[in-house]
């Protein structure tokens, strides 16, 4: 166990101080030995300790550090984070602690046990913890006060829609007079905004834009079967060429070898909302400045009100045979990629479970999407990867009432810090999806730095 604290030095071996204090760890040893005999259990104890704190007053005096990385104390401190039983055997603290004690090897994985008078034993000097059901009543009510701080403004919920249709409803004449041809869907907005679900500041939307495919024409290749091997993804297929040739379908203009194009339809759409829709009129008429992002991949619209700021990202989607895909090509050289999106379905088990047992599951959902929005280093763990594992906790815990929330949000970041551990997290709805595939390795091991320190004391990430 200590030896995820041990400090990264290496100790001298000779010469100077080094040896010195070398002869004095000896006759501590010498005196620990004899120490029994001479003073009894309770005073060899007490000697233990304090021998313990001066050999480490002297590994640390031998110990060089390393001058030329500034970053070695911290990332000592990294590394801890995957010891899962560490974190949860270690008391918390009396004080709260400050990241450089942290550094330092726990006195508590060292300490004698000594018998208590009233039966139990308890760790000579171990710091004071609360009893458990307080520091949950507690977190409880902490919890309760940062979710109503959470609330979007109410201006914000009634005009990010408002203003957002009215775009929408512009692009959707623009793209009937461009391309009378392309059957398009009606858009639609999506996000967490409209389901409830959105925290702090409503600055951001979907757009949602349907391609309406022949079911006839084209069908559906899992990506598990491509040489990507991502069952996440998903490949559109142009079939009976033979009968239907080229041309048929108004979509194969989009077609890469015999496959709907993503990245060709992205890019299209990427050219008018850069270069041909006149939105300085369009935001005139509406009283807000648009700018399209030039420089993106994404097709997102940049919205100055002066009320608020938001962003819109239009999202060309395509729906069959039970499947929602976005075009979202993974990056590299993949251009026929569609990503299969859960949301909809995400959102519908969590409203379907609170209504059954009045759950708290959402909120408890807001209260870690705002976590994870304060959090830079947490920001990629916000919305859908919480989500799923909310649902799958759902299947395992019944009680998700309020009064368990502080459980239930303990528990929630005990199985994100071992999920990061493994570098795994399946979906809810496909085991064979692992929701941390696209995090970097540096990334993971932020999130569960950050994620690991608060098991003990969840109220910093309220904070």
């Amino acid at each position: 166990m200590a030896a995820f604290w041990q400090q990264r030095g290496r100790r001298q071996e000779s010469g100077g101080l080094g040896s010195v204090l070398d002869g004095l760890g000896s006759v501590f040893d010498v005196l620990l030995a004899n120490a029994r005999l001479v003073l009894g259990v309770s005073g060899a104890a007490v000697l233990a300790i304090a021998t313990l704190a001066v050999k480490r007053l002297i590994d640390r005096a031998t110990s060089p550090r390393d001058e030329g990385d500034p970053k070695a104390e911290q990332k000592s401190l990294e590394d801890s984070w995957q010891d899962l039983p560490l974190i949860k055997a270690t008391p918390k603290p009396a004080k709260k602690q400050r990241r450089e004690d942290l550094s330092e090897p726990l006195l508590s994985a060292a300490q004698p046990v000594v018998p208590d008078p009233r039966g139990s034993s308890v760790p000579l000097g171990a710091p004071q913890v609360q009893s458990s059901p307080l520091r949950c009543l507690m977190l409880q009510e902490k919890l309760l006060s940062h979710s109503s701080q959470l609330a979007v403004p109410e201006f914000q919920v009634s005009l990010v829609p408002q203003l957002a249709r009215s775009i929408c409803s512009q692009l959707q004449n623009f793209l009937r007079s461009k391309f009378p041809e392309l059957p398009f869907g009606r858009p639609s907005l999506s996000g967490a905004l409209l389901d409830g679900l959105e925290v702090l500041a409503a600055d951001h939307v979907h757009l949602m834009l349907p391609l309406v495919l022949d079911a006839g024409l084209w069908s559906l290749i899992s990506g598990e079967d491509t040489v990507v091997r991502n069952p996440q993804y998903w490949m559109i297929k142009r079939i009976d060429l033979g009968y239907f040739p080229r041309g048929c379908s108004p979509w194969d203009r989009f077609m890469v070898g015999r496959y709907l194009s993503s990245s060709v339809l992205n890019e299209t759409l990427h050219k008018l909302l850069v270069a041909s829709i006149n939105w300085p009129a369009i935001g005139g008429l509406l009283g807000c400045a648009i700018h399209p992002m030039v420089a993106s991949r994404e097709l997102k619209l940049e919205v100055k009100h002066y009320q608020v700021d938001l962003s819109i990202t239009l999202l060309p989607v395509v729906e069959m045979e039970d499947k929602v895909l976005v075009a979202v090509p993974p990056e590299g050289p993949v251009e026929n990629l569609w990503l299969e999106s859960f949301y909809r379905a995400e959102v519908s088990r969590l409203k379907e479970l609170d209504a059954a047992d009045s759950g708290a599951r959402q909120l408890c959902l807001r209260i870690l999407n705002g976590v994870c929005k304060r959090q830079p280093r947490l920001h990629k763990l916000g919305g859908s990867p919480v989500t799923h594992l909310i649902l799958h906790l759902s299947d395992t815990t019944s009680d998700w009432a309020q009064e368990s929330l502080a459980d239930r949000f303990q528990q929630v970041l005990e199985e994100l810090v071992a999920s990061l551990e493994k570098g795994v997290l399946p979906c809810y709805f496909n085991p064979k999806i692992n929701l941390f595939s696209g995090l970097l390795e540096e990334e993971i091991d932020e999130m569960g730095f950050v994620l690991y320190r608060a098991i003990t004391e969840p109220e910093v990430l309220l904070k």
